[in-house]
């Protein structure tokens, strides 16, 4: 290739067989070599191959060790980049030019090759943090590197037991664990078989035990047979032992019952014999100390912590300046807008949703590049009144007239607001300053649907970074005294607080609070009411605690006075639950010292029960103000902690770093992460690489499969796929859905690709679990955004654990799915499936009538079951089909979450248990699916006559079998009703991802109506059973809407 023809990104990801490129070389000696070199080449046999070239050159003999050298680029974002790690590709380093520079090598190599990979890591390199050279970035930089090293070097002391909880914590049954006191169910105990074999040992044992031994009682009859098979005098101690799963980074140990390992009952529910290795504890220890070794001292932006400011006599309390609040507009540029419009600003001062004041506006002036303002804009509020998070929230709009018109007598506006973009600001630095001087702000493009909203509080408070195309608004903040002004200490306002005294409250007032505090979650309060709230504050604090967040929000957080009662009383709040916790982590709560006190509440989460609430969380990390948080160290606190929570906090934060808006962020994390987990980065770069392949190989088959039949298509992608470096990139990794899987070697005669838009990538693993003859599979979708889906699988999975601590074991089938990227992700393959509309054509003869025959489903069954009988129970636990759960769980997210699929799970005795289970979650809350206008689904969830029909057999007269399933579902309802207060939080939560389906209280509202909150459990059934009859009664809508999809799709392979 000519010297200076730039190899794009695509040059790179194309899959040509064995294609080499002519690289140039620029030795330090000054000598310019070219020769042609494989894409496949790493950087150390690319060296090799350079050195050999270069002894015939002149000055070779000047050249020191090869070690002393390393390659230079220039990547794909025109910087140059240090390529330290010696195994890399070439077409994983993929050159903007094909040119590598070799130059003497500066610094620590180690230090240089770590940041280079948790810049692969997270997707942004870590020389951009430093360009910042912000001080709030670098200090957070600092700490957070301290803080990992410290809980990495606390690590390196722990035992071989507490090690293995970090690196493979339990995978128990939801049933075992709790959201707050619950029993476990009654569990059966039938003796089961389990396959034992020794480490390093092809030799093994079935051996019979109990359901309720503990492993350690497993090991000791394995430790026994062993010494009577081999003779041994003397016997080993089982406490020295471990039971791993055959082919799964998954361990069983502690004092649990057998039956509440999730490995053990997937077994005894499937028929298959459990697979077990015993590991000594001489081998974890090996590990433990392999990840162990101390990482290299990572030169920080500050040698070591700042000092806290003092609040020196030289600065000025806020409370001490009385004046109003005022800023200066100067003016704006790069306003794109018609000529004949006006430009207007607004700003508002906001302490969360809360408006502090009346917003101010500029003067309407003419539409150019660099408007003009010199406006002075007075805020009603006094500086001492400020809130320590108030932000100061900007939206610029253009102003026109609208058109008349004549035959309309209603009254209209005459001029129409067009939102071009917003800023926001926050009037404290994060070491509690207020910020004076000319502030220029990059302000974020507005979306049209936020004309009735021009300020965005939600929104971020940091500066757009495309700072060279991005509308600039240019403020002035007044100097308000002479010295610096601070935000008064923690000291300073609960001496404040601690003034105000009680006063007397009547029996008529503690009356009248409890009815209003017995409204939670019904509304706002009235004027009147929050008056009385707020007086009897202290009654809340002493017999509603749980009440908290109603106290919050009727806290005048412009009265400097009342925020330092609010705090005072907070000092001695007695400590929430849970999921009043969840609550407090709202955008309506920004106080610091709010968050602090739910964070430490948070602390009695379990590692299961804060994976159930993580993704919530993350969101949550969006609507902070500044980098260092109590919520961002405690987050970073449970991944060091546990490496299953790391991997899920990682890829949660990794998958939105195409957001401008929370990069920083986020990015930030991830290297304060991988701080203290250097040896947890290699696993994760084995999983980036893989999903930078499946990206490649997923265009070429977008572009394939529209020039070409799917089996040329379907042949291209194997022929791709057996390459060397797709068939190493893809094999043995952990799995990013559950780190426990391992997938082992691809299968690419089982991979294919589907026939949908996007044209997701199925592709198959073989498994090296034991004694499973099933091969494990991923969908990789690219171009669909997953995040809608993740949220309502986490639901489910919320569902089932809630069902089963109530001892309804309804057999969920919660398959894995996690967005990795921008419109980009990960599903969980179900074994042995087929949708419903395959089923209902396979077993018609005409399309037209699939969706009208009854007995479609019903056959599927009998063939998959020997003899006639499908519902089984046994041991209080719901067996065999169980359509229950699906009917309970579709009617919770709404419509829009629709049955689609059979799923058949074939057991050892050859018997199969088919299990209905829930695919394709784009539409959920309510919002329907529209074709031409018209809605498409217009039932509660999805109950035909074929369910009915298959339910009892397809005996008409026999409606014992269904009773029995109404039951069911009424039990299930129940159940989530009394915890809807806890899906109520979580979907709140998730308001901040920006979905489009969950934006508004009006998707909540449908979430409290849907779950009847606020009614009785009687009440709720009721409702519940009038949807049901519903259902079944309009269940014929449901059939014309899969003769369509029938007549339309046919994905029968």
């Amino acid at each position: 290739m000519p010297l200076g023809i730039d190899c794009p990104m695509e040059f790179w990801t194309e899959v040509e067989k064995n294609q080499s490129v002519v690289v140039d070389f620029l030795l330090p000696t000054g000598i310019y070599l070219s020769f042609p070199v494989s894409r496949n080449a790493n950087l150390s046999t690319i060296k090799q191959m350079l050195w050999h070239e270069a002894q015939n050159e002149p000055l070779f003999h000047m050249l020191r060790d090869p070690e002393a050298y390393v390659f230079t680029c220039v990547n794909q974002t025109a910087e140059q980049q240090e390529l330290e790690d010696k195994q890399q590709r070439l077409c994983d380093v993929q050159p903007f030019l094909p040119m590598l520079r070799l130059v003497t090598r500066q610094g620590d190599r180690m230090e240089k090759l770590i940041n280079s990979q948790i810049s692969l890591l997270i997707g942004k390199g870590l020389h951009e943090f430093d360009c910042l050279q912000d001080p709030e970035v670098n200090d957070f930089r600092t700490k957070m590197c301290q803080f990992s090293e410290e809980a990495a070097a606390h690590r390196q002391q722990l035992g071989w037991e507490a090690w293995l909880q970090y690196s493979f914590p339990l995978q128990l049954e939801p049933s075992t664990r709790s959201w707050g006191d619950s029993n476990t169910s009654q569990i059966s105990n039938p003796d089961l078989l389990v396959n034992v074999k020794f480490e390093g040992s092809r030799e093994s044992f079935t051996i019979q035990v109990s359901t309720k031994d503990v492993p350690l009682a497993l090991m000791a009859c394995a430790l026994q047979k062993k010494a009577k098979v081999y003779q041994h005098l003397t016997m080993e101690q089982p406490e020295d032992y471990v039971l791993q799963v055959n082919g799964r980074h998954e361990y069983l140990y502690g004092s649990y019952l057998l039956c509440q390992f999730k490995y053990i009952c997937s077994c005894l529910h499937s028929g298959q014999t459990p697979h077990l290795t015993m590991v000594h504890s001489s081998s974890i220890l090996a590990m433990r100390d392999e990840q162990s070794k101390p990482a290299p001292q990572v030169q920080k932006p500050h040698t070591k912590l700042p000092p806290i400011p003092m609040k020196k006599p030289s600065s000025v309390s806020l409370w001490s300046l009385g004046q109003p609040f005022c800023i200066e507009l100067i003016q704006g540029s790069k306003i794109n807008a018609d000529e004949q419009m006006k430009l207007v600003v607004q700003a508002g001062l906001f302490h969360g949703n809360e408006m502090l004041c009346k917003t101010m506006s500029s003067l309407e002036v003419s539409v150019c590049s660099e408007p003009m303002w010199k406006q002075h804009l007075e805020f009603d509020i006094n500086i001492c009144d400020l809130p320590r998070m108030a932000r100061l929230c900007f939206a610029l709009y253009a102003v026109m007239e609208k058109a008349k018109k004549v035959y309309s007598r209603k009254k209209k506006s005459k001029k129409e607001d067009c939102p071009i973009a917003r800023a926001n600001l926050m009037l404290f630095d994060y070491k509690d300053q207020l910020k004076t001087g000319e502030l220029c702000l990059y302000m974020w493009p507005s979306m049209r649907k936020e004309t009735l909203e021009v300020l965005n509080p939600m929104g971020t408070v940091h500066s757009n970074p495309n700072t060279e195309s991005a509308v600039t608004l240019v403020i002035y903040l007044p100097e308000m005294a002479p010295h610096p002004v601070y935000y008064p200490a923690l000291e300073k306002i609960l001496e404040l607080g601690h003034h105000w005294e009680h006063g007397p409250t009547t029996k008529e007032e503690k009356l009248q609070l409890q009815g209003i505090l017995e409204q939670r979650g019904s509304g706002e309060l009235y004027e009147h009411e929050k008056d009385l709230v707020w007086k009897m504050r202290h009654e809340v604090q002493e017999h509603f605690p749980e009440a908290l967040a109603h106290l919050l929000l009727v806290t005048k957080w412009n009265k400097h006075e009342d925020v330092a009662q609010m705090l005072y009383l907070l000092c001695s709040w007695p400590e929430l639950p849970v999921l009043n916790s969840l609550e407090l982590l709202d955008f309506s709560f920004p106080n610091c010292h709010v968050g602090s006190f739910a964070i430490r509440s948070l602390q009695k989460l379990t590692d299961d029960e804060l994976l159930q609430c993580l993704l919530q969380l993350v969101q949550v990390l969006k609507y902070k103000s500044y980098l260092d948080c109590e919520l961002t160290q405690f987050l970073l606190d449970r991944a060091l902690a546990n490496r299953k929570i790391g991997h899920f906090l990682f890829w949660h934060l990794r998958s939105e770093m195409h957001v401008p808006s929370v990069a920083l962020r986020f990015g930030l994390i991830m290297e304060a992460y991988f701080r203290g987990s250097t040896h947890h980065m290699k696993v994760l770069m084995k999983q980036v690489e893989a999903l930078s392949k499946l990206k490649a190989l997923s265009d070429f088959v977008k572009v394939s499969s529209q020039k070409t039949t799917k089996p040329q298509t379907k042949e291209l992608m194997h022929l791709y796929m057996r390459q060397d470096t797709y068939l190493e990139a893809l094999s043995h990794l952990q799995s990013p859905l559950d780190p426990s899987t391992m997938l082992a070697e691809v299968c690419v005669e089982r991979c294919t690709f589907m026939d949908s838009k996007m044209k997701p990538l199925w592709i198959m693993y073989s498994s090296e679990e034991a004694g499973s003859a099933d091969s494990v599979g991923i969908i990789f979708k690219n171009g669909d955004d997953l995040r809608q889906d993740m949220l309502t699988l986490q639901m489910i999975q919320l569902m089932d654990a809630l069902w089963k601590q109530e001892g309804l074991d309804l057999r969920m089938t919660p398959y894995g799915c996690l967005p990795t990227g921008d419109c980009m992700g990960l599903i969980e393959v179900v074994q042995h499936s087929d949708t419903i509309a395959n089923i209902q054509l396979n077993q018609s003869n005409l399309a037209a009538m699939a969706a009208f025959n009854k007995d479609a489903l019903l056959n599927w069954l009998k063939s998959k079951n020997s003899g006639d009988n499908i519902m089984i129970r046994e041991n209080g636990q719901v067996r065999g089909t169980v359509f229950s759960c699906p009917v309970s769980l579709s009617y919770m997210p709404g419509p829009g979450a629709s049955l689609t699929s059979l799923c058949e799970a074939c057991s050892v005795a050859a018997l199969h248990s088919p299990q209905l289970f829930h695919i394709d979650f784009g539409h959920f809350l309510g919002n329907f699916k529209t074709k031409f206008g018209i809605k498409r689904e217009r039932v509660p969830f999805i109950l035909t006559h074929d369910f009915v029909h298959m339910i009892q057999q397809g005996k008409t007269s026999d409606n014992e079998k269904f009773e029995r399933f109404r039951g069911y579902c009424e039990q299930a309802y129940s159940i989530l009703q009394c915890h809807g207060l806890l899906f109520l939080q979580l979907f709140a939560l998730m308001q901040a991802a920006g979905l489009s389906e969950l934006s508004s209280s009006k998707d909540i509202q449908y979430l409290k109506d849907t779950l009847a909150l606020g009614k009785t459990e009687e009440e709720g059934l009721k409702h519940f059973r009038v949807k049901f009859n519903e259902a079944l009664r309009e269940s014929w809508k449901t059939k014309v809407n899969w003769l369509a999809h029938n007549l339309t799709k046919d994905n029968r392979q």
